[in-house]
């Protein structure tokens, strides 16, 4: 999996390398059909999430969360984080995935400021920050995960994001930080 992120590809080319031909959302609905669909919870949310959020929402920010996720996978999304954000949007949803421009068009439609006082936060600089950038908005490159690790030291990683932390505790002084000296 390092291989195909220090090449910048998608995580699903990795699967051609072990089986060639595999078909991700083919194999999705087969795991479903057998009574074992996609699933994640509470316990597989790094620590730092409830409390970020609950910071963010102190501050007056309006939350969405948006990612490349399967429909599945944004009704779960919707029930784990229903009271927390104002808005859950996903690739399936939206029929674009990042790094397409379409996604953060549909990111920058839905919410309700302009893409310049939008913050987007991310793990990778491919498929996050550059088209983040590009689309307007402000980033925010996350230090952790395999994508951060491997891109952490490419020059895109350290020039391009708005802010760059090891943990999602540390946006909202930023953020506010930030705004003030804005204003």
């Amino acid at each position: 999996m390092g291989a195909i992120i220090a090449l910048g590809k998608d995580y699903r080319d990795m699967f051609q390398f072990f089986r060639p031909g595999f078909n991700l959302t083919e194999q999705r609905q087969a795991r479903a059909d057998a009574g074992q669909p996609e699933h994640f919870d509470e316990s597989d949310l790094y620590s730092d999430v409830r409390d970020s959020l609950k910071a963010l929402r102190a501050d007056g920010l309006w939350l969405g969360i948006a990612g490349n996720q399967t429909v599945r996978a944004g009704g779960i999304l919707r029930g784990v984080f229903a009271r927390d954000v104002d808005l859950i949007g996903t690739s399936d949803d939206w029929g674009a995935s990042k790094p397409d421009p379409e996604f953060f068009r549909r990111v920058a439609a839905v919410v309700p400021a302009e893409p310049d006082e939008i913050l987007h936060v991310g793990d990778r600089v491919d498929n996050d920050l550059r088209p983040g950038a590009a689309a307007g908005m402000h980033t925010a490159l996350v230090r952790r995960g395999p994508w951060a690790t491997i891109q952490r030291g490419s020059e895109e990683a350290k020039t391009l994001p708005t802010f760059r932390v090891e943990s999602l505790l540390e946006l909202s002084p930023l953020i506010r930080h930030f705004n003030e000296r804005d204003h």
